[in-house]
């Protein structure tokens, strides 16, 4: 299993539980653009092409990858390795073969001190297709296995989708950052908020979003389970490249995907959350390092699982990437204070 623990290694999650727990000691609303977001250029090269995708190779089929960001369970992050292991696999492929699914299960969490292997077994090479198999390890034992299919492109006459959630751009909106900047600056902001917050701002998470709401309060009532935020990677990565914003994609289908699954049950805590098993397919061309809406939808959970489905749209309402996920799910209800 992957990125196990209670805040699933997600800014949205991390954020929402904070402020809705441990928050504001009174209710407060706030307006869209109280922060205006940094107008900066975004000149520099991602990080994850320079650090977290760039494999070592060791031998044939054989690679090495290292960590840049390790969420606060201190478990790997589940897009990483799924983000490498896709990685490895399209080195084994012609640059004429493109990702168009991806089909993965977490079987043992990560260990963040140790670098992970990838193993890539030729699994067949087709026309038109080309399916490789991936095995993540370390301490000799797999911590994923990742099966991955590339098509040649080829034209359809057939060609429909599903429509675009209609929201606001994301120019309008406010980065994770600057959402806890902003209650950071509340006199009334509980001090374990705080502190939380400030933990939060440290981490050097190599992605950007922006919630399409701001956490509401009080915040005991259920919500309907669906989530939508704008995401890109941080800095610059360019276009061309598909194999490469297909692997970041990978990286960033991840976060904060398994959250949605406990809008529904506000009165309780995850104690332990963790990703069980991971799909993706590529539909269109796109940008990784350019804002794409993730629409995050959880249809059902039970069992002490958990399932999600994902969308990646494109700014220009073409759908680019398809996801689904499921999760281990162990909860304790919410303590809450006493009125007396």
């Amino acid at each position: 299993m992957a990125d196990g623990g209670p805040n699933e290694g997600s800014d949205v999650a991390a954020l929402t539980h904070i402020l809705n727990n441990e928050g504001l000691k009174e209710s407060h609303k706030t307006t869209e653009n109280e922060s205006p977001e940094s107008s900066a250029p975004q000149d520099l090269k991602s990080v994850l092409v320079t650090s977290v995708l760039n494999l070592e190779e060791l031998d044939v089929d054989l690679y090495r990858g290292t960590h840049h960001w390790v969420p606060r369970s201190q478990r790997l992050f589940g897009g990483q390795i799924v983000g490498q292991a896709l990685v490895a696999a399209a080195k084994s492929v012609s640059d004429h073969h493109y990702a168009h699914s991806l089909h993965c299960y977490f079987v043992r969490a990560g260990d963040p001190k140790v670098p992970v292997l990838y193993q890539v077994d030729r699994t067949r090479d087709g026309r038109s297709f080309c399916v490789r198999s991936v095995k993540a390890v370390q301490h000799g034992k797999p911590i994923l296995i990742c099966q991955a299919s590339f098509q040649m492109l080829q034209p359809s006459p057939l060609q429909h989708q599903s429509t675009m959630p209609q929201v606001p751009p994301p120019e309008d909106l406010l980065t994770v950052e600057e959402i806890a900047h902003l209650y950071l600056s509340k006199p009334n902001l509980a001090e374990k908020a705080r502190a939380n917050l400030s933990k939060l701002l440290a981490q050097e998470v190599p992605i950007d979003l922006k919630p399409i709401k701001l956490p509401q309060f009080p915040t005991l009532l259920p919500s309907e389970p669906k989530l939508l935020f704008w995401v890109r990677a941080r800095g610059h990565i360019g276009e061309g490249n598909m194999k490469l914003h297909s692997c970041v994609a990978a990286y960033v289908s991840d976060y904060a995907f398994l959250s949605t699954t406990l809008l529904p049950h506000p009165t309780y805590r995850a104690r332990f959350m963790a990703s069980l098993d991971h799909t993706m397919w590529f539909h269109n061309t796109f940008r990784s390092d350019e804002w794409m809406l993730y629409e995050c939808e959880s249809p059902w959970a039970g069992g002490s699982r958990g399932l999600v489905h994902g969308r990646l749209w494109r700014r220009d309402g073409v759908l680019a990437v398809s996801v689904s996920q499921e999760g281990v799910l162990r909860m304790n209800p919410v303590t809450l204070p006493s009125k007396l």
